[in-house]
């Protein structure tokens, strides 16, 4: 029985402490900014109009023949410019892995990402005054995005909230902005989620692991409590006159 004792206490122990976390993350989170804990404070939520002169575009059946080992093909647009996206692997989700091609729609060549259309890329998604001041093509995973599997150029600008830009190295897709302030809403919600090897998931090993102090506190507690009453320890007593 004292072991069993040793071990209800320490798992009350395990589960108060990430009750208090929960607590703290639940209540950050109702004070909290959604559109800066977003990473939203400068991306750009204007839409931008295309010029399509369909007379230039190649036919895609001419490109498709020349990558023909692609599954499908997308019209994306990119700085206002048609390209055409060849999916030789595709994922469900966007951030799944996935391989691309990327083929100007004007004259048929594959387009390579370096650092200048990156930049350009990551400038037209933001709208603050900082300037660009690193670029840094990362392989995952990605600390700020740990759900994105594919190879992303992270660039750095020099601003108040230190706004960094994700671009995907394939695709031109802009993942995604980060910044102190999304930085810090990640960390409550790891804290919350108990992700604390930034899976990007709550289905980790930490709360399988919560789960079972949670039961074993449970189980415990319930034995603990049929022990005494047998022994006679919750009998009232009676009051002396």
């Amino acid at each position: 029985m004292r072991w069993i004792r040793k071990l209800h206490k320490w798992a009350s122990v395990i589960v108060g402490i990430q009750f208090v976390l929960w607590l703290a993350s639940g209540l950050y989170f109702n004070l909290m900014d959604h559109t800066k804990a977003a990473g939203l404070t400068y991306l750009s939520q204007q839409m931008v109009s295309h010029q399509l002169d369909v007379s230039k575009l190649i036919e895609p059946k001419t490109v498709l023949q020349l990558h023909n080992d692609s599954v499908s093909l997308d019209t994306v647009f990119l700085l206002g410019k048609p390209y055409y996206l060849l999916s030789h692997q595709q994922g469900l989700y966007a951030h799944s892995y996935h391989q691309y091609t990327l083929v100007d729609a004007y004259s048929g060549d594959a387009v390579t990402f370096d650092k200048k259309l990156v930049t350009r890329l990551a400038q037209a998604s933001y709208t603050g005054e900082g300037k660009v001041i690193q670029l840094s093509l990362l392989t995952p995973p990605i600390s700020d995005f740990p759900k994105q599997q594919n190879s992303t150029w992270q660039v750095n600008f020099a601003d108040d909230i230190n706004t960094q830009v994700y671009v995907e190295a394939q695709s031109g897709r802009i993942v995604g902005h980060s910044d102190d302030h999304k930085k810090l809403a990640d960390f409550f919600f790891m804290l919350h989620f108990m992700d604390y090897f930034n899976e990007g998931s709550f289905n980790n090993v930490p709360m399988m692991l919560m789960a079972f102090f949670s039961l074993w506190l449970t189980l415990t507690g319930c034995y603990w409590c049929i022990d005494l009453l047998r022994k006679g320890k919750y009998r009232r007593k009676r009051r002396a006159r």
